[in-house]
């Protein structure tokens, strides 16, 4: 467990050189990570943080056949129902782990909502709004970034909505 020092050569990710690219301050952490990815709740565990502020990246894709991303708490799961909602669709799934890299240029368990190959409309649960900070894949296995959300928002045109299950 370690936070990343930018200015001391650490290796960068795509995230990182978009976000330096676009001048906008993040914290980089890394964690070992094995042949697989660890769950979430492991990434929040190794780095000592607070369960609820940190973020999975999901794809899916809708009826309408267009892809959505949705971001929501580790320990959380997407409500399908209320994700279709949320993006005006009739239904949406989650999309085949193998279509994922060559979607968003990413694999399952570094997929992050900045640098993918196409920039899709992206929701993270309403708790987000609650932070100051949160922290979400740099965009590769072993490395997180935290960053406020209000610098998604103009980013990435992220927006909130309750997509959740209940507890």
């Amino acid at each position: 467990m370690k936070k990343s020092d930018k200015k001391m050569g650490k290796e960068k990710t795509n995230v990182m050189r978009v976000l330096d690219a676009k001048k906008i301050a993040y914290n980089s952490y890394e964690y070992e990570a094995g042949e697989t990815a660890p769950s979430g709740g492991e990434v929040a565990s190794m780095l000592g943080l607070d369960p609820s502020r940190v973020f999975k990246t999901l794809v899916t894709v809708g009826a309408s056949k267009e892809h959505y991303v949705f971001m929501v708490p580790v320990l959380r799961e997407l409500d399908l129902k209320k994700a279709a909602k949320a993006a005006g669709e009739k239904s949406i799934e989650m999309i085949k782990s193998k279509e994922l890299l060559p979607l968003t240029g990413y694999v399952h368990g570094g997929c992050s909502p900045i640098g993918m190959k196409k920039q899709f409309t992206t929701f993270a649960d309403t708790s987000a709004e609650g932070f100051e900070t949160i922290y979400f894949s740099a965009g590769r296995i072993g490395h997180q970034v935290e960053l406020p959300p209000k610098e998604l928002v103009k980013l990435v045109g992220l927006r909130f909505a309750d997509i959740c299950t209940e507890r």
